[in-house]
C-alpha cells in the first residue's frame, strides 16, 4: 500500500509590519500563477505610500515563473513610484532562482542574507 506524499498547500499567506516610512511582508506559501495575484495586490496597495517594502521570503517554499514575473512587476511599479523594495530571507532554492533568472540583479542594492 503507497503512502500519499504531503501535498504543500498552493495557497500564499502574508502578515504585515507597519512602521512610518516602511512595511514589511512576511509571506508565506508558494508564490504561482493561483496566487501571485495575492503578492501584487498586496504590494501595490501600499505604493507609493511607503518608501521601503520590505518582502521576507523565509516561508515562500516556491516560486514559478508567474510568482517570479509578478515580483518583477511589483519592482518596476515601486522603483517608478519612488519605492524600493526588498526581498530578504530567501531560502536557499529561492536565492539560487533568482541567481539563475538575474532577477538578483533588480536587487542588488538588497541584502540576500
Amino acid at each position: 500500500m503507497a503512502v500519499n506524499p504531503v501535498v504543500p498547500t498552493s495557497e500564499l499567506h502574508f502578515e504585515t509590519a507597519n512602521a512610518p516610512s516602511e512595511i514589511t511582508f512576511r509571506f508565506s506559501g508558494r508564490l504561482t500563477s493561483s496566487t501571485s495575484s495575492t503578492l501584487r495586490d498586496a504590494v501595490r496597495s501600499v505604493i507609493p505610500e511607503k518608501k521601503t517594502i520590505i518582502l521576507d521570503l523565509s516561508n515562500v517554499n516556491y516560486i514559478d515563473s508567474s510568482g517570479l514575473g509578478v515580483l518583477v512587476s511589483v519592482w518596476v511599479s515601486a522603483k517608478k513610484a519612488g519605492s524600493e523594495l526588498k526581498p530578504i530571507n530567501m531560502t536557499p532554492a529561492v536565492k539560487e532562482l533568482f541567481r539563475l533568472t538575474n532577477v538578483d540583479k533588480l536587487f542588488a542594492t538588497s541584502r540576500f542574507p
